[in-house]
C-alpha cells in the first residue's frame, strides 16, 4: 500500500506540530527543553529570558522543572521571567492570583531571584495601567527579547488573554475577558460573577518576538480551537491563528488534543488508510452528513470526489459497503437497554440473558442519571430489572447559599410549628448568617453548610430516582470522600474511594454497570468518578467471578454526546418518554433555573438533554434510519 509522507499527511496543517501519547510525557519533553536552553546559557555566562503561562495546562512542566532543580541540579539562577498576563483588579494573595500560582508551582521550590520574577500587576491603580504596560514592554526589549514564550490556548483561542478580536501587533495592555473565558474560570472563583471582567495582558505582537514559542494543549476539549489554531483561516476571532506566521512556532499536544485535526479525524483525506471496521463505518457516516444524503443513496462518485476512493477500489462495490454500514448503525437501536428476552441477541447491543438482570447507574452528581440516561433508567425500571443508583458524591458545591438558608428556615419553621426544640438550629442558623455575610469567593463551606447543601441534593435525587421507579434500598449514596477532600487538598488520595466503589458493586453483583464517560464536565468530576469505577471494576475482576459477565457502559450528560461512529447502544424515546424524563429531572429543584456552575451552555439542563437526545435521533433520521423523538446513546467499554 502507498504511504504518504509526513508532508503529504499534514498538508492541512500551517504550523508544525509535535504530538505525544500524553500530557506527561509532553510536559516532560517542553521541560527538558526548556532546561537545555537554561545551561546553554549558564555555559555562555547568559540569562535566559522565558515567558511563562498559567492554568492547568503547564502545572505538569513547571513539576518536571522542579524535580530537575531538586533531583539533578537545574539551577534557575540566570533565568528572568515574563508571566503573560494576570486578572486586574487582583491582590497578590488571592486564591487566584497568578503570582501565588507561580509561587506555587515553580517559583518557590527553586533557586530564581525574586527581582528576575516578572508579573503584570493587579493592584496598580487604573490610571497607572498604561505606563506600567509600556515599561514591561521595554524591560523585556532592554534583555533582548524573549528566549522562549510558553502558551496555552483558550477555548476562545485566546493566547495569553489576548481574546477575539485582538490585533496581532498588539502589545501589553489592559483587555476585557470574553464571557467563555469567564465562564471557564468561574471554577476558581466560586462562579462567573466573581470572575474579573478585566486582565493584564502581554499582546500578540510582543509574543511574536519571542525566538521560540511552545503552545501546549491537552485534552479533547481543546481539539476544536486546535485544530481552528492549526488548520484555520487567519482571523482576528481566533488569535492563536497568528501564530501561524512564525518561523518559530511550534505547537505540543497530546493524543486527545489533536483528534480533530484532520490527519487523525479524516485521515482519508490526506493519505491511504488500513481500512477497519470502524474506520469504514467512521468515513460512510462522515460521507453521508457531509453531502446530506442518506447512507444507502451514496454513489461511486460521492465515494471518489470525497477521498474515499481507495475504499471504493478495496472494499466495494459502494452499495455493499453501504448496506453493511447501514446494518450496523441499525443493529445499535433496541427498545430493550437490558436485554431482549427470547430473542436472538446476536445482532443486538445487550445480551438476552439472564432476562432480569442487575443494573446499577453509578451518577457522578446528584442528577447526572435522570440528566443522562432517565428514559433508559425509566425503561430498565419498567422492564423489571433490579435496578440500583450510586450517588457518588453529594454534589454540594452545585447549591446557592441562600437555597441552603431558606431550607434551614423552613425546618426552625417547621419545627416551631411542631413544638419541637430549635436552640441548636437557631444557633446554627446565626452562625451561617454570619459565615455568609464574610464569605469570599470560591472559600470552602463550613461542614455544616456542606451537610445542609448536600441534604437538599439527597432529597432531590432520591426523589428523583423513585419517580424513576427505584425502591428505596437500591438507592446508595456513596458521598466519596475525595470530593469534598479535594476542596482542601491539593494532592488527593482515592484509595477508600475505591474500597467504597468495590463494596457497593460487590453488593450488587450486576451484569450490567452505567458509569458517566462524558470527561467534558467542566468540574472534572466525571472523569474521577469515572476512573473510580474503572478501577474498582479491574481490581475485582481479579477476584469476583461475577465481574466476568458484567458489562460496563458509558453515557454521556448534558455536556456532550458520543460521535455517532461511537455508539453501540443507542435507546429511542417516546414523546411520553421524554415527558416524564423530564419530570423526572424537575425533582432537581435546586439545579433549575439557573445552576452554580452552567459550564460554557446557559440553557437548563433539562433543556440541554432534551435537545440532545433529539439531536442524536435527528442525526440517525438523516442517514436514512426510523425518525424517533429522541435518542439516548451508549457506548461499551471492555476493560
Amino acid at each position: 500500500m502507498k504511504r504518504l509522507n509526513l508532508l503529504e499527511e499534514t498538508r492541512f496543517e500551517k504550523v508544525p506540530v509535535r504530538i505525544y501519547i500524553d500530557q506527561y510525557v509532553a510536559s516532560t519533553a517542553v521541560a527538558k527543553k526548556i532546561a537545555g536552553l537554561i545551561k546553554k546559557k549558564q555555559l555562555n555566562g547568559e540569562n535566559a529570558i522565558l515567558g511563562l503561562a498559567t492554568g492547568a495546562t503547564p502545572i505538569d512542566v513547571y513539576a518536571e522543572l522542579v524535580r530537575l532543580h531538586k533531583e539533578e541540579g537545574l539551577s534557575f539562577s540566570n533565568v528572568i521571567t515574563f508571566n503573560l498576563d494576570e486578572y486586574y483588579p487582583m491582590q497578590p494573595n488571592a486564591e487566584q492570583s497568578y503570582v501565588k500560582f507561580m509561587n506555587l508551582h515553580l517559583f518557590s521550590h527553586v533557586d530564581i531571584k525574586p527581582e528576575n520574577i516578572n508579573i503584570p500587576d493587579g493592584t496598580i491603580p487604573k490610571a497607572d495601567i498604561a505606563a506600567f504596560c509600556l515599561a514591561y514592554e521595554k524591560k523585556i526589549s532592554a534583555l533582548g527579547g524573549l528566549d522562549l514564550q510558553l502558551l496555552g490556548i483558550g477555548r476562545t483561542g485566546h493566547i495569553g488573554f489576548n481574546e477575539p478580536g485582538s490585533a496581532p501587533n498588539s502589545g501589553t495592555r489592559l483587555v476585557t475577558l470574553d464571557d467563555l473565558t469567564r465562564i471557564d474560570a468561574s471554577r476558581d472563583f466560586g462562579g462567573k460573577a466573581n470572575v474579573p471582567e478585566k486582565a493584564i495582558t502581554m499582546g500578540i505582537g510582543t509574543i511574536f518576538k519571542a525566538r521560540e514559542i511552545i503552545l501546549m494543549a491537552w485534552n479533547e476539549k481543546k481539539s476544536e480551537i486546535v485544530k481552528k489554531a492549526v488548520e484555520g483561516e487567519l482571523s482576528a476571532e481566533v488569535p492563536a491563528t497568528y501564530l501561524q506566521l512564525s518561523d518559530n512556532v511550534e505547537f505540543v499536544l497530546d493524543l486527545d488534543a489533536a483528534t480533530s485535526l484532520t490527519r487523525f479525524n479524516t485521515p482519508w483525506l490526506v493519505k491511504d488508510c488500513l481500512w477497519n471496521e470502524n474506520l469504514i463505518k467512521k468515513a460512510v457516516i462522515w460521507l453521508s452528513t457531509t453531502l446530506n444524503k442518506p447512507i444507502l443513496k451514496l454513489t461511486e462518485e460521492d465515494y471518489n470526489t470525497n477521498g474515499m476512493a481507495q475504499l471504493a477500489t478495496q472494499e466495494g462495490p459502494v452499495y455493499d459497503i453501504n448496506i453493511h454500514v447501514f446494518n450496523k448503525i441499525q443493529h445499535t437501536i433496541t427498545g430493550w437497554p437490558g436485554g431482549k428476552p427470547e430473542a436472538d441477541d446476536s445482532q443486538r447491543p445487550e445480551r438476552a440473558l439472564p432476562a432480569k438482570k442487575a443494573s446499577i447507574i453509578f451518577s457522578p452528581h446528584p442528577d447526572d442519571d435522570v440528566i443522562s440516561m432517565g428514559g433508559t433508567f425509566i425503561r430498565l425500571a419498567d422492564h423489571g430489572h433490579d435496578v440500583h443508583v450510586g450517588y457518588q458524591t453529594s454534589g454540594n458545591t452545585a447549591v446557592w447559599d441562600d437555597e441552603a438558608l431558606r431550607y434551614l428556615e423552613f425546618s426552625i419553621d417547621l419545627n416551631k410549628q411542631l413544638k419541637m426544640e430549635t436552640a441548636y438550629l437557631d444557633e446554627l442558623y446565626a452562625e451561617m448568617r454570619t459565615f455568609l455575610k464574610t464569605k469570599q469567593p470560591n472559600q470552602a463551606d463550613t461542614i455544616a453548610l456542606r451537610n445542609i447543601k448536600g441534604t437538599i441534593r439527597k432529597g432531590e435525587a432520591r426523589a428523583g430516582a423513585r419517580f424513576a421507579g427505584l425502591k428505596d434500598e437500591n438507592i446508595h449514596f456513596m458521598d466519596l470522600p475525595f470530593y469534598d477532600r479535594s476542596k482542601t487538598q491539593k494532592n488527593v488520595s482515592f484509595e477508600d474511594d475505591i474500597v467504597q466503589t468495590m463494596a457497593l458493586l460487590n453488593k450488587v453483583k450486576p451484569q450490567q454497570v452505567f458509569a458517566a464517560g462524558d470527561f467534558a464536565d467542566p468540574h472534572g468530576t466525571h472523569k474521577v468518578c469515572f476512573d473510580i469505577v474503572l478501577q474498582a471494576l479491574k481490581r475485582l475482576k481479579e477476584t469476583e467471578e461475577w465481574v466476568k459477565d458484567c458489562w460496563l457502559w458509558l453515557y454521556r450528560g448534558a455536556w456532550h454526546e458520543f460521535e455517532i461512529h461511537e455508539i453501540e447502544m443507542a435507546v429511542p424515546l417516546s414523546p411520553k418518554e421524554v415527558e416524564k424524563k423530564r419530570l423526572a429531572i424537575f425533582k432537581h429543584q435546586s439545579q433549575k433555573d439557573r445552576p452554580v456552575f452552567p459550564g460554557e451552555d446557559e440553557r437548563e439542563f433539562w433543556v440541554r438533554a432534551e435537545q440532545r437526545t433529539s439531536e442524536t435521533a435527528s442525526r440517525y433520521n438523516q442517514l436514512g434510519l426510523a425518525e424517533y423523538e429522541a435518542m439516548e446513546a451508549f457506548v461499551r467499554l471492555k476493560f
